[in-house]
């Protein structure tokens, strides 16, 4: 029996996280966070700066589960505050639509998206924000960059596990690749 009691209802144990993800596919939430003009045109995409548990500094999107009894939405808050900090204000609507599904793999090849892990169901999002944005938890920093760099080889080459080609899919959706 464990010597702390778990208060955080959806949260699992570290040993139950991992034989869970042993056994089913987890769900998750991909966020891309976005500035918009007056005319809703992206202009930007921030990416997170973090260090991975290699060591490698990387880029990354806002990610996250989603906990058992949780709508997908409020997961969706949660992980952009627990990222961007509690004033990014992102607008999201009361009832958001993914603009894709990715579906990470263990095993390389499968898909273009990889979490050594587990096998993971991400839903995942544009999100417009409009606040001031610090990043938060292992985040080191958050960059701003236009659609064209975004979209560049080099920022592509430094996001891990497949985020690199979600990112362009983003882009795609939002007319900012031809």
């Amino acid at each position: 029996m464990a010597d702390i009691t778990e208060t955080t209802p959806g949260w699992l144990a570290p040993d139950e996280l991992e034989l869970t993800r042993a056994r089913m596919p987890i769900l998750y939430v991909d966020a891309v966070p976005v500035r918009v003009d007056d005319s809703g045109e992206v202009t930007h995409i921030g990416l997170l700066l973090r260090i991975g548990p290699d060591g490698k500094v990387s880029r990354a999107l806002v990610s996250g589960r989603v906990l058992h009894h949780e709508r997908v939405r409020d997961a969706l808050l949660r992980h952009l505050e627990k990222d961007l900090g509690p004033v990014a204000l992102p607008r999201v609507p009361a009832s958001p639509q993914p603009f894709t599904i990715a579906e990470y793999f263990p095993t390389q090849g499968i898909t273009p998206y990889h979490d050594p892990r587990q096998h993971a169901v991400s839903l995942a999002y544009i999100v417009p924000v409009a606040g001031d944005c610090r990043p938060r938890q292992d985040a080191l920093d958050l960059v701003w960059f236009s659609p064209q760099e975004a979209s560049s080889p080099l920022v592509q080459q430094e996001m891990p596990g497949g985020q690199g080609v979600l990112l362009k899919q983003a882009l795609a959706h939002v007319g900012c690749l031809s």
